[in-house]
């Protein structure tokens, strides 16, 4: 019951003072009421603490200052907020053991895959290590919590032969000139959809990007792909400044939605497994690295944030592992 009162009162004076002078209002609060019996009646109610909105609010609008989609902002604050509300303390006070006990009961109530628990831990630990460093609380609860292991699977990538039948089954030059712009650029395919007109360059055969959190990138396409795209836009009889549009009239933009369910389609006809946008930027990474593109030139490719998320992309040949084995080692 001491304890609680003591990490209340640290936990409401944590915006006002220094993690020195937090260290020593504990020690002076422990000295003083050491032979003082507290009674239940003057704890606070940790549910009736009005703090948490206020710190979840600043939090999500810090992100949104880095450059964080809404997408993604949205997410976030649906996992803290769920958390929150299971947990039913003030922010200030939820501590390892709280987290530990809510990620493990999440995890085993929705059967969950342990990527998607760990993709949480590092939600709370952004959380949680942004209220540390903007003094919001003494230390993060989510530090002594590591990283949840995983089973790594090698995913597939697109084969020469699987784009060929991919080419071979569009029966729309819209749809032949999309496949090779993902297979030849490695871009999102919501970075597809927001692509117009203006944004190429045929003669450079390279076009602009807009990826997440509104950061702009140059992305290039090989001499089969402008063709197509060539083609493609003189076939196009509408007035609509978007690179990609319906078929049928009024030729709205296309959505990520549409591009998924038309790719889909074309896998199956080609009787290929499970075809969808991002394979094609897994197929790219790996490939540009198993040619020797250094992987800071891919990472710039693709427009991530960090190396290890290119890393995430690549899967190594093996092929090509036994050759450099053979050429450096023995």
């Amino acid at each position: 019951m001491k304890d609680k009162f003591i990490t209340e009162i640290l936990a409401d004076m944590a915006v006002m003072l220094t993690n020195v002078q937090l260290e020593k209002l504990q020690q002076t609060l422990s000295h003083s009421l050491l032979n003082i019996e507290l009674s239940e009646s003057i704890i606070f109610n940790p549910v009736a603490d009005n703090g948490n909105d206020f710190l979840l609010e600043v939090f999500i609008s810090a992100k949104r200052i880095e450059g964080c989609s809404e997408k993604s902002l949205v997410y976030y604050n649906a996992v803290i907020l769920h958390m929150i509300n299971s947990v039913k303390k003030p922010i200030r006070i939820i501590n390892t053991d709280d987290l530990r006990r809510y990620l493990a009961d999440y995890h085993r109530e929705r059967n969950l895959s342990k990527v998607t628990v760990d993709n949480m831990r590092r939600i709370f630990s952004s959380f949680f290590g942004w209220l540390e460093d903007e003094d919001y609380i003494l230390k993060s609860p989510v530090r002594r919590i590591h990283k949840i292991k995983t089973e790594k699977t090698i995913k597939e990538t697109i084969t020469d032969e699987g784009l060929e039948l991919l080419r071979d089954n569009c029966g729309e030059i819209r749809d032949l000139a999309i496949i090779d712009l993902l297979s030849s650029t490695g871009m999102r395919v919501g970075e597809l959809v927001r692509l117009n007109r203006d944004d190429f360059n045929f003669y450079e055969r390279e076009c602009v990007v807009f990826g997440k959190g509104g950061s702009e990138r140059v992305v290039y396409f090989d001499a089969r792909t402008k063709i197509h795209l060539l083609d493609y836009l003189n076939s196009r009889i509408d007035g609509n400044p978007a690179m990609f549009v319906s078929l049928v009239m009024p030729f709205d933009r296309l959505k990520i939605g549409g591009v998924e369910t038309r790719i889909r389609e074309i896998g199956k006809r080609a009787d290929l497994f499970k075809v969808h946008p991002h394979k094609f930027r897994r197929t790219l990474a790996t490939r540009a690295i198993d040619k020797g593109m250094p992987i800071e030139q891919v990472q710039h490719l693709l427009g991530h944030a960090k190396i290890d998320t290119t890393m995430h992309y690549a899967m190594v040949n093996q092929v090509n592992v036994k050759n450099s084995h053979r050429k450096y080692i023995g």
